[in-house]
């Protein structure tokens, strides 16, 4: 599978390895290539382009940058190179203000979530929410004693939802699916309750969500 990834960051670059690391081809779309001269010089065969060109390489899209940026950076995409596309969405609205004891701030009412805001403004491209609910390190393959841990997916488009399940399935998750994009709004405060040991009482040690039947 050809992965379009739509970022830069420490998760762009998580997620990038970890496609090639399952055999996926992986172009990673940056504003600043020179940022990825390491990255790419560490990860063989992945491509270094620009936002347009990922996301024109990728069958299925991936967008991991700041949640503040996601539109800009949605906009640089070019709705032609997302049009019809699984776009997985692992951004979260993080911003308008501090954490308040350890709580991060969002920018999002809590009857609206940034995914709806994305799906609304790109109809054709089918976003699925994931990835936002653990830190980068455990995003591929984690191991934890209590076994595989659960992601949590939402959106509307279900052969989208069916495509990221497969993906992760090869990183070592569960799927939990949620539903249709509003879930959005239960899902992106994980990342809020995953970053409270960390925010708060500077604990980052590995740790995810798990649902139990």
């Amino acid at each position: 599978m050809k992965v379009g990834i739509i970022g830069s960051g420490v998760v762009a670059q998580t997620l990038g390895a970890g496609f090639l690391k399952h055999g996926h081809q992986v172009a990673l779309g940056s504003r600043d290539p020179a940022k990825l001269t390491d990255w790419a010089a560490k990860n063989k065969g992945a491509g270094v382009k620009s936002m347009s060109e990922a996301a024109a390489f990728g069958d299925v899209i991936v967008l991991a940058v700041a949640g503040q940026a996601a539109l800009e950076a949605l906009k640089l995409a070019g709705a032609g190179g997302l049009a019809g596309k699984t776009v997985i969405d692992a951004t979260n609205p993080i911003g308008g203000g501090p954490p308040v004891n350890g709580v991060l701030s969002y920018f999002t009412p809590q009857n609206e979530s940034l995914m709806e805001r994305l799906q609304k403004a790109y109809p054709a491209a089918h976003f699925v929410k994931a990835f936002n609910s653990v830190g980068h390190g455990q995003m591929i393959n984690p191991h934890f004693a209590g076994g595989k841990p659960s992601m949590f997916i939402c959106g509307d488009d279900a052969n989208a939802k069916k495509t990221v399940a497969e993906i992760l399935d090869q990183f070592g998750w569960e799927t939990e699916d949620m539903g249709a994009v509003e879930a959005a709004r239960a899902i992106e405060p994980l990342c809020r309750l995953w970053c409270i040991p960390g925010v708060g009482k500077g604990d980052w040690s590995a740790h995810a969500f798990k649902l139990l039947r």
